[in-house]
């Protein structure tokens, strides 16, 4: 009756010996795994393990970002003096020189002594004389400027005699004599008389035609050095310049602005690292430069040995400005720009927007040997400020 009841009966209807709990029966089959249970409350911490071994070192991380810039450290002293480099090799010969022009023309030679009268009265035209051997070209020498003339030397021997001159052309044929009387009868012909005096000298014969070119002489001694020229003029090879960027705006007062960005300076006479130019030799320089301004006033001005030679203010946000000018230096003079104060210091550089220091000599006052790569200039005492612009 139980099992057919259509609902189960309560638990205190069940007879005892119909509770499962107090019969015992075969195990039946395995059941599918429950669902996870909620997580049971943390035990308490057991005791502290051994230390372990030393795990591998881990990967390295990414770049750190940029620091700032440290502050700016002193001027190191002067190094050594270097070692004098080698003698260069010597330099190639130089392009031959220039004709030179005709010297003045010889003073007349002394009359030559009378010729003989020769047998014939026929012209005969003489062998042309052999071409005298041309002399080696010389070395170039240095054009020289042409010096005053001289005195007139004193009068020279008698030369030795010339060659006989060229047999002049027949002469007209003079005019018919009177015809002579003859009181001979024929007879045997008498002999011979004796010569007659020379008869005076006839006039100077036509020059002939110009012989045949004769053939090239051999190569003639070598002529002797000219004299020593004035000295020419300074040799190019005396130069400097320089043109640099800024590479951080709104640099610091009271010193020289440092433009680290170099575009050309290879005589180094510039120093990128703070901003100074030195003079190589005594001379005519030119600077100039060009500012962006941004977010203040710019008052900048150029200084030469810690005095301002010039100072010009920019009062606009988001503008430009520029400034050239000629200065005459001495050899290790100084000059940089700087400007007054964080106030008046609108100086401006980024990616789209350039500020630059540029210089080079102009001419120098002489020919003295320059200063080269190895130039250790004697530093100017001074202190850096802005100073009072002097217009006396």
């Amino acid at each position: 009756m139980l099992l057919q009841a259509s609902v189960p009966p309560p638990i205190n209807q069940v007879p005892w010996f119909c509770v499962c709990s107090h019969c015992k029966s075969n195990a039946g089959p395995k059941g599918d795994r429950g669902d996870r249970g909620v997580p049971g409350l943390p035990g308490s911490p057991g005791r502290r393990g051994l230390t372990g071994f030393k795990g591998r070192p881990g990967f390295v991380g990414r770049q750190g970002l940029k620091g700032q810039k440290g502050d700016e450290g002193e001027k190191g002293s002067s190094g050594l003096t270097g070692v004098s480099g080698t003698k260069g090799d010597r330099g190639y010969k130089g392009d031959k020189g220039d004709q030179g022009m005709d010297g003045p023309q010889g003073d007349q030679g002394p009359r030559g002594e009378n010729g003989m009268c020769p047998e014939s009265c026929e012209s005969i035209q003489g062998l042309p004389g052999l071409p005298g051997l041309p002399g080696v070209a010389g070395a170039r020498g240095i054009p020289g400027v042409e010096g005053p003339k001289g005195p007139t030397g004193l009068k020279g021997d008698k030369g030795d005699m010339g060659m006989a001159g060229v047999p002049g052309l027949d002469g007209d044929k003079g005019d018919q004599g009177e015809q002579g009387e003859c009181n001979c009868s024929d007879g045997a012909d008498g002999a011979d008389g004796m010569q007659g005096p020379t008869g005076p000298k006839g006039n100077q014969g036509d020059v002939g035609p110009q012989g045949p070119k004769g053939m090239t002489g051999e190569k003639g001694n070598l002529g002797q050095m000219g004299m020593v020229g004035q000295p020419g003029p300074c040799s190019p090879a005396i130069q400097s310049a320089f043109s640099a960027l800024l590479t951080e705006s709104f640099p610091k007062h009271n010193m020289p602005v440092p433009f680290q960005l170099v575009i050309t300076n290879q005589q180094l006479h510039y120093n990128s690292e703070v901003g100074v130019y030195n003079a190589p030799v005594n001379g005519t320089y030119v600077f100039s430069f060009h500012m962006a301004v941004r977010s203040k006033v710019l008052k900048v001005g150029l200084f030469h040995n810690f005095a301002p030679v010039f100072k010009m203010t920019e009062p606009t946000n988001m503008a430009t400005t520029s400034q050239e000018v000629v200065l005459h230096l001495n050899m290790g003079d100084m000059v940089w720009l700087q400007v007054k104060d964080d106030k008046s210091n609108g100086m401006f550089a980024d990616d789209e927007n350039s500020s630059s220091f540029s210089g080079y000599l102009l001419h120098p006052d002489s020919c003295d040997v320059p200063i080269g790569r190895n130039f250790f200039p004697t530093n100017v005492q001074g202190s850096y400020s802005w100073g009072d612009l002097s217009l006396g």
